[in-house]
């Protein structure tokens, strides 16, 4: 349930779970999809021509819902059916909270660009979604430049790896405090893999793709909500911007809005189930507990951790 979650949690996602986004056709499996002459991801373009179309700010506070219809009407624009989504770990006056990524305190930002080069399935414009977003939330946020990690598979920066990718967000948790604002930024492929836990209604958990998927798995929803989602401190806005296939739930929080244009509130989302949380969390906690007193036991609660959050 969303008590478990201290943080203020907002994430726009590309598209719902059962949708793609423009680069990709399907992932049901670890074989990446023909990205089929598409460059980029159409959420993150659409975003900032909302948000920041010729390198400036609207000139008067667009609330939460204002910018999932702006972005659904540029989406449809340029022929995507894809319907942009927001969720939240609590329930949101979308029609008159004011919009923002980065609303207070210190600023910090994890964004993360897949080109995946070399590869079937290559992109081609995920990295210019992360420079184009660096931009924005510089100019327009005030986020510093040292308080922003950046990963792209471009040979200069942070390797987009699975382990990279996961110690970036858990730095970031480590460094937010109350009253901080953190924001995350994916543009790359994500996916669907069979539900290995039984807590998806779907039968999947979503996913997002890192750069080495085919030695290391891909990074369930379980994995996000453990590492990123659930040890944010109380006091911090984190918003995070999945532009990727399947990523509806990715961060598995439980209320949600679906610019469709039918609605105008958010809803709880009964899919979104927690008690999967329960096991998981006591797990994570024992860990935790063992390292810090040099126990053992952490050795074997860390393995039955891992056993929870293995990727297959």
């Amino acid at each position: 349930m969303s008590t478990e979650i201290k943080a203020k949690v907002h994430m726009i996602s590309g598209c719902q779970d059962r949708q793609t986004s423009a680069d990709v056709s399907n992932v049901e499996s670890f074989q990446l999809p023909d990205p089929a002459g598409r460059a980029g991801g159409a959420c993150t373009s659409a975003l900032l021509r909302v948000l920041y179309a010729d390198q400036r700010a609207p000139e008067k506070d667009l609330s939460f819902q204002e910018v999932l219809l702006s972005m659904r009407a540029k989406l449809r624009e340029d022929d995507f059916e894809q319907v942009p989504q927001l969720s939240s770990s609590r329930m949101l006056d979308i029609q008159n909270e004011p919009f923002s990524l980065a609303p207070a305190g210190t600023k910090r930002a994890v964004l993360i660009g897949i080109n995946y080069v070399g590869q079937n399935g290559e992109l081609s414009g995920c990295h210019n979604d992360v420079w184009n977003m660096k931009n924005y939330i510089m100019d327009v946020h005030g986020v510093q430049e040292e308080n922003i990690t950046i990963l792209l598979d471009d040979g200069n920066n942070i390797e987009p790896n699975r382990e990279n990718i996961m110690g970036a967000y858990r730095r970031l948790v480590n460094d937010s405090e109350s009253g901080d604002s953190a924001f995350c930024h994916y543009s790359g492929h994500g996916g669907k893999l069979r539900d290995d836990n039984g807590d998806e209604e779907d039968g999947y958990d979503e996913t997002l793709v890192p750069l080495d998927y085919a030695n290391s798995g891909q990074i369930r929803d379980d994995d996000l909500f453990i590492t990123l989602v659930q040890p944010m401190a109380e006091g911090v806005n984190l918003t995070c911007l999945m532009d990727s296939c399947h990523s509806g739930t990715v961060l598995d929080l439980p209320y949600k809005f679906v610019a469709d244009g039918e609605s105008d509130e958010m809803q709880f989302d009964e899919s979104v189930k927690f008690d999967k949380f329960s096991s998981l969390l006591a797990i994570g906690g024992a860990v935790l507990a063992g390292l810090a007193v040099g126990d053992d036991s952490a050795d074997v609660a860390s393995d039955l951790f891992a056993q929870c959050c293995t990727v297959q």
